[in-house]
């Protein structure tokens, strides 16, 4: 066995969704389902093979990836709408809807590091919806937080889609 001996995450994957049209993308842990995200994504490139991504993408993939834990609610939304690509002006734009979506108001000054993982998610998947994307990818989002704001959630990409949107959902589950 050589010693950097590599296992291939993803082979001979070919698939193409239409514009508007739900994705379901489901598999058991180690099957490439977030390795397949990332590189719709763009955050990593094959190594064969090609992709290609009509539209602007957004995404949800982990838990509090682009937060700061120091940082509070608010000044999480400008750092991870910034790092989406997102300008300050339209973050300032947006940001009262971002807050009311999220049902944080009463948090949104406190350290992030004082917010469950719930309210993170609610945070992340809020400050997600309002970037402007054609494309949104979800990894395993949708299990944290209570029934009513799932719903919230889910009737919002719901609506996403019905709109044009192409919503592509990776999960474990069915």
């Amino acid at each position: 066995s050589r010693r950097f001996a590599r296992e291939w995450a993803l082979r001979e994957v070919t698939f193409s969704v239409r514009r508007g049209t739900p994705f379901g993308i489901v598999g058991h842990n180690g099957t490439g389902k977030s390795t397949l995200l990332s590189l719709l994504l763009g955050t990593i490139i094959p190594d064969r093979g090609e992709i290609c991504v009509n539209g602007r993408v957004a995404s949800l993939l982990e838990i509090g990836a682009g937060f700061h834990p120091e940082l509070t609610g608010r000044e999480n939304i400008f750092l991870y709408g910034s790092i989406l690509g997102v300008t300050i002006k339209e973050i300032r734009r947006q940001f009262d809807r971002i807050v009311e979506f999220s049902e944080l108001d009463g948090a949104i000054d406190n350290p992030l590091r004082t917010y469950s993982n719930g309210m993170i998610t609610r945070l992340g998947f809020s400050v997600i919806i309002y970037v402007p994307a054609d494309v949104l990818l979800i990894d395993e989002i949708l299990g944290v937080g209570d029934a009513r704001f799932q719903q919230k959630c889910l009737e919002y990409l719901m609506g996403f889609n019905a709109n044009g949107g192409t919503l592509i959902i990776v999960s474990h589950e069915m």
